[in-house]
């Protein structure tokens, strides 16, 4: 892809917020492979949705043939970004910021490729910043910067402004970001800095410091924030973010986060959370405009996210999963394995249940029920459901030792009960 496919597409994706001169970064993308980096703030062990647009950005260069870095904020994650926040974060200790790259790094392997000759690097901006001294840092970083510039900033300028107000700390956070770029073009021959559009005066600030150091031109590029219609912060949930880990939100959460997805997103989502091309998403929007209550646009954002991050089989595991709890279908044996993690489970011994009243024994042991004498009502309303068809109770015969089964009552209460 040459460079201006490259910026087409990007445009095309409405991910293109502010550049420094789009012209020269085309010609500088079409005179042959860049390496460009993004940054990513190690203060948790996992990626979350809000870093996934980043790390995809990566990814859309690396396959038009460009070299990707990806930098884990070691350093700056010590300090913190004043950026969005109305109070100073948590600093995190060596071993955390250790610990957490460890994470990410897991994460970041299944997105970008790490392996070939022109693949992806992965470092920490703690490696050359911690033998840096205060005195070495102020001549070569700071003599460049003027405070007016810095506290023009709206970010700075609404902390200074706050209650808590902002400590020099987190100030000095764009001149390490800044030394960042410095020392990626300087040791890395990197040219290009992206991120999101509340990183545009961080990465300009590296922008005008290489070229005050050292003459040279390189680029930036941002994309806007996304933010979902509804006013809610992209990647929240009602319980908090959407992990990228799935011991923290399971492949089924994930893929129902997005099936979720308001009809007034969708598009923009598929443009821009996604590998697919622009033209497949105009088909697929144009066949969920006909007949949008089968949600095709969704089905299609849901099935392409959770299976470039979670992989295909998974992606299939939770549509079978949904197509059991939601659909009414009588489960195939993988499909109740695909509600293993998703709904409770308890193993019970065939041989120990009540020869005349196995679901009794069941609804109790699953503590679906509170009761015998509650569970027996329950069969005698209709109210169970074995394996999505409705039961009385009576038929002991169907609860075979090694197999497993849904055992449902009402609407929503749901147990999967392995049977021994």
């Amino acid at each position: 892809m040459s460079g201006a496919s490259i910026i087409d597409d990007l445009a095309a994706r409405g991910l293109i917020h502010d550049t420094t001169d789009l012209d020269a970064l085309r010609g500088r993308l079409d005179a042959g492979p860049i390496t460009l980096y993004h940054g990513i703030d190690p203060s948790a062990s996992s990626l979350h949705i809000g870093n996934y647009v980043g790390v995809l950005a990566l990814r859309r260069f690396q396959d038009a043939g460009h070299k990707p870095i990806v930098l884990i904020g070691g350093a700056t994650g010590m300090v913190g970004d004043p950026g969005g926040r109305s109070e100073e974060r948590n600093l995190l200790d060596e071993y955390t910021l250790q610990s957490n790259t460890a994470g990410i790094r897991g994460q970041l392997e299944h997105l970008v490729d790490f392996e070939s000759a022109s693949g992806a690097e992965l470092v920490s901006n703690y490696d050359w910043t911690k033998s840096v001294g205060v005195l070495d840092f102020l001549r070569d970083v700071g003599k460049h910067v003027t405070v007016n510039h810095m506290v023009a900033r709206d970010s700075v300028r609404s902390r200074m402004d706050s209650e808590h107000g902002i400590s020099y700390t987190e100030f000095s956070y764009m001149l390490l970001q800044a030394f960042d770029y410095w020392w990626l073009h300087t040791n890395m021959g990197c040219d290009l800095q992206i991120g999101g559009s509340d990183q545009w005066g961080n990465i300009a600030q590296g922008v005008d410091l290489i070229r005050r150091r050292t003459g040279d031109h390189v680029h930036a590029l941002t994309w806007p924030l996304i933010t979902r219609a509804d006013g809610q912060k992209f990647g929240k949930s009602v319980s908090g973010a959407v992990w990228l880990d799935p011991e923290r939100t399971t492949p089924y959460e994930f893929h129902q986060y997005w099936l979720n997805t308001d009809d007034r997103d969708v598009e923009r989502f598929l443009l821009q959370l996604t590998l697919l091309s622009v033209p497949e998403i105009i088909g697929i929007m144009g066949a969920h405009a006909a007949a949008p209550e089968r949600r095709a646009a969704q089905h299609a954002l849901a099935d392409a996210v959770t299976g470039q991050i979670h992989g295909t089989d998974a992606a299939q595991a939770a549509t079978r999963a949904a197509a059991v709890l939601f659909g009414g279908q009588v489960p195939a044996p993988e499909d109740l394995h695909a509600l293993r993690g998703i709904v409770p489970e308890t193993t019970v011994t065939v041989s120990e249940l009540h020869d005349t009243e196995p679901f009794v024994d069941l609804l109790v042991e699953t503590a679906l029920t509170s009761s015998r004498r509650e569970a027996r009502q329950s069969l005698s309303d209709g109210a169970v459901r074995w394996n999505g068809e409705k039961t009385d109770g009576s038929d002991g015969s169907v609860l075979a030792p090694g197999s497993m089964g849904l055992l449902q009552r009402g609407k929503r209460n749901r147990h999967l009960v392995v049977l021994a």
